[in-house]
């Protein structure tokens, strides 16, 4: 199994972090993707990397996330496109928008995100999306500006934002949010979307899935979250967990 999306590098795993990857290891999950947007870049850019060079079987992003928007200059432009050459860097994120909480201005988070874009486009990358609030903003710059693939990180829409995500080439990675009971619009998501476009995540330390909600999120625990996605298929936890791995591998060209 692969956790497509999680923050091995977050301040949270710094008394167990070697424990936690064993742990996953033990669970089954041989792949980790973690997201090098570090812990306040832009000045952490390479923290994804640091750990994927210490681990054959961890795998990383760079990029800048919509909540440090305001932080970016030309430089951590820069910075990303050199780093997108790491043989271990396969995309570029998360990036995207998030005006749950608008740590930067939301015409700021647009600049940054359309930069981000186009620095993908020229790498050749796939991106890595965060909407948050913003999924008629979000939409429309994807539609305009974009014309790779990608994955919905986390994905947190009903069926009307999956369609329009699939229309237009993304991935949906889903994690342990499809495990709570009240999340029946993104549950209908997960249903309608096909099993050769669906990823699954922990985003860990966050939103752990049932039975470990409330506690710290760690990778190990995505194989609930592949549990609770094959129950809403119909289809067993070896199935979800074959497609998955296949969807990443074509997905990331690896």
């Amino acid at each position: 199994m692969i956790d497509s999306h999680c923050h091995l590098d977050h301040r949270k795993f710094e008394s167990d972090r070697e424990a936690a990857i064993e742990r996953a290891q033990a669970a089954g999950v041989e792949i980790m993707l973690t997201i090098g947007t570090g812990d306040g870049p832009p000045d952490d850019l390479e923290a994804g990397i640091a750990l994927a060079d210490k681990y054959p079987f961890i795998w990383t992003t760079v990029g800048i996330h919509p909540h440090e928007a305001d932080k970016c200059d030309d430089a951590s432009l820069a910075r990303i496109e050199e780093l997108l050459k790491h043989p271990k860097v396969l995309a570029l994120g998360e990036i995207g928008l998030d005006y749950h909480y608008n740590f930067s201005p939301p015409d700021r988070q647009k600049a940054v995100f359309r930069d981000q874009m186009a620095i993908a486009a020229r790498a050749g990358k796939p991106i890595i999306i965060h909407t948050r609030e913003a999924w008629g903003d979000t939409l429309n710059m994807l539609r305009a500006e974009w014309k790779g693939t990608g994955i919905m990180h986390c994905f947190s829409g009903g069926a009307p934002e999956a369609q329009a995500c699939l229309n237009l080439g993304f991935y949906l990675s889903f994690a342990g949010v499809i495990t709570y009971s009240k999340s029946e619009g993104l549950q209908e998501a997960a249903r309608i979307a096909p099993l050769d476009r669906i990823l699954v995540e922990t985003d860990a330390p966050y939103l752990a899935p049932v039975p470990h909600r409330g506690k710290r999120n760690e990778p190990a625990f995505v194989v609930s979250t592949a549990a609770r996605v094959a129950e809403l298929k119909g289809i067993t936890t070896a199935e979800i967990d074959q497609a998955t791995t296949e969807n990443f591998w074509r997905l990331l060209r690896l």
